[in-house]
């Protein structure tokens, strides 16, 4: 190499240490400097608008449960990603954000492209930083990954053009450290008091949400669950599964309105929530959580969410790792068993010139999708009969926007796929809501990404209607007509249009044996009639 160090050699020894090698962006001026000669083991990966970048970014950091890393172009790139980056804050997604930034030499008098950046994403981002100086940036964004590992969202630094190429300061010790370790260890005085909370119940439950969706989480749930004897239900708006769905003790979803939690969790004297927050509802209602004769405990590694929990005990600490010691410390359980839960039937085939159902669909997807896919759903009005039929078999095995805004599931399972490329990838997806992430079919499209995008078309947003007779309002909503399957082939990604049984049956058939090897994406367009009833 020749020449003194710059700043942005250092920084690309932060990526590599970091495994932040892939750089998922949509770049401008004030990333030129960044980019230009890009080493060849940095790989940059585009996408067509922020909103897919970070999108895409964070269904890698999903897939690999590790940082990932997104470069977005100063007020404009960081104002169209915002909703994004809500997203992957309230999906625990760990992401390093670059914005970049006008030349500092000239900030103060705020020329052309200059961003008021720091508060622009309001408080989505878990970490902020603007480095005083040039020398700065490497060891702002080693800081960065620490803080999105740790805490579970996106990390941002604000870098102005100018820096990449002041002279790197390598005498100075970094101001970050080099390694970080978390600490996984539940002793028994951590866990005495959750011992004691279930030890003295006589009828215990458990909620597990995102925060419990590993390998190590499901196989610690399992074992407390199988130690009490005792049903397990999904928390509502969950992101990911915490437990598998197939057990026989899981017990489905929780409502997502007072009335009906209190009503689903009396029959229970102690609820330990594992690794979501107690409990994320909407819309309002009035009343308690829960009866008073139930009790609620937390455990989480989400500081945020413990925090903001209704419970009489929290634990702040590794789920895995206390349900695990809890499994061993609690006495087993002899009582009955509870009712497993069932999904319910598949509704009957149409009648001649009956539309389809989403349940047409979306059972037909769950008599033939594998053990392992990864099901990325952003349906909102079928989004009970999603998790009424797809159920979870293995981690990872359902992805959601938790945060609810629209637009991440093409992006985001197309990050996913990028990530486990040995694992189907579907999704599932209302084709109002596709329209806010269609971009990140070019992506999925260019990078060959075989998922398999499966498009729910009601002509409208079916969700705002239920929504307006759920509280009395007048509608219906404005419809549209949009050709979804011909915006997906404007991009290279092939579709499908599909209206009867017999043709989603047969399509469904040929596609899904190969989803684990295909190298292509796949988008049906599938005509349903709008979903007449929702109950969250």
């Amino acid at each position: 190499m020749s020449g003194p160090r710059t700043v942005r050699d250092q920084t690309f020894d932060v990526l590599r240490d970091r495994e932040l090698t892939p750089i998922f962006g949509n770049p401008g001026s004030t990333e030129v400097p960044f980019l230009s000669g890009l080493p060849e083991d940095l790989r940059f990966v585009l996408a067509l608008h922020e909103g897919s970048v970070v999108g895409l970014a964070t269904g890698w950091a999903l897939g690999r449960d590790e940082p990932a890393f997104a470069l977005l172009h100063t007020t404009a790139g960081l104002g169209n990603a915002v909703g994004a980056l809500a997203t992957a804050r309230v999906n625990r997604a760990p992401l390093v954000v670059l914005v970049g930034q006008q030349d500092r030499r000239h900030l103060p008098y705020e020329p052309f492209l200059t961003g008021r950046l720091r508060g622009l994403a309001g408080e989505y981002p878990i970490w902020v930083d603007e480095p005083t100086r040039a020398q700065d940036l490497p060891a702002a964004i080693s800081r960065a990954s620490h803080e999105a590992a740790t805490h579970r969202g996106p990390a941002l630094v604000i870098a102005p053009m100018d820096d990449w190429s002041a002279p790197a300061d390598d005498v100075r010790e970094p101001a970050a450290p080099e390694r970080v370790v978390r600490a996984a260890r539940a002793d028994d005085e951590a866990v005495q008091g959750l011992a004691d909370f279930l030890a003295h119940a006589s009828s215990p439950a458990l909620v597990v949400g995102a925060g419990n969706d590993s390998e190590d989480g499901w196989a610690a749930a399992v074992a407390l669950a199988e130690r009490l004897n005792a049903p397990v239900f999904q928390e509502s708006f969950g992101a990911r599964a915490g437990f598998p769905q197939d057990h026989r003790l899981y017990g489905g979803v929780l409502p997502a309105d007072r009335p009906r939690l209190r009503e689903r969790l009396a029959p229970y004297d102690a609820v330990l929530v594992v690794g979501a927050p107690a409990f994320r509802q909407s819309p309002y209602t009035e009343g308690a959580f829960a009866e008073p004769g139930t009790r609620i405990a937390v455990v989480g590694d989400n500081a945020d969410e413990v925090h903001r929990s209704a419970g009489e005990l929290a634990l702040l600490a590794p789920p895995a790792a206390v349900c695990r010691r809890l499994a061993e410390v609690v006495p087993q359980r002899d009582s009955a068993a509870p009712e497993p839960f069932t999904p319910p039937p598949a509704p009957d085939p149409p009648g001649a010139g009956e539309p389809l159902l989403a349940g047409h669909v979306i059972s037909a997807l769950a008599e033939r999708l594998p053990e392992d896919a990864v099901v990325v759903e952003e349906a909102p009005v079928d989004r009970p009969e999603i998790h009424d039929r797809l159920l979870a078999r293995r981690p990872l095995g359902f992805v959601s926007a938790a945060m609810g805004g629209l637009g991440f599931a093409l992006a985001g399972s197309t990050g996913l796929r990028m990530a486990l490329p040995e694992r189907p990838v579907v999704a599932v997806v209302g084709d109002g809501s596709s329209l806010y992430g269609i971009q990140a079919l070019w992506s999925a499209a260019y990078y060959r990404v075989g998922a398999l995008f499966v498009i729910l078309s009601n002509k409208g947003y079916v969700i705002m209607d239920r929504l307006a007779e759920r509280a009395g309002a007048a509608g219906p909503w404005p419809g549209f007509e949009v050709d979804i399957a011909g915006l997906a082939r404007a991009q290279g990604c092939d579709a499908r249009q599909i209206a009867d049984l017999d043709t989603l049956t047969a399509t469904l058939d040929e596609v899904v044996p190969e989803l684990a090897t295909r190298e292509e994406p796949l988008l049906l367009d599938v005509a349903i009639a709008p979903t007449t009833t929702f109950a969250p």
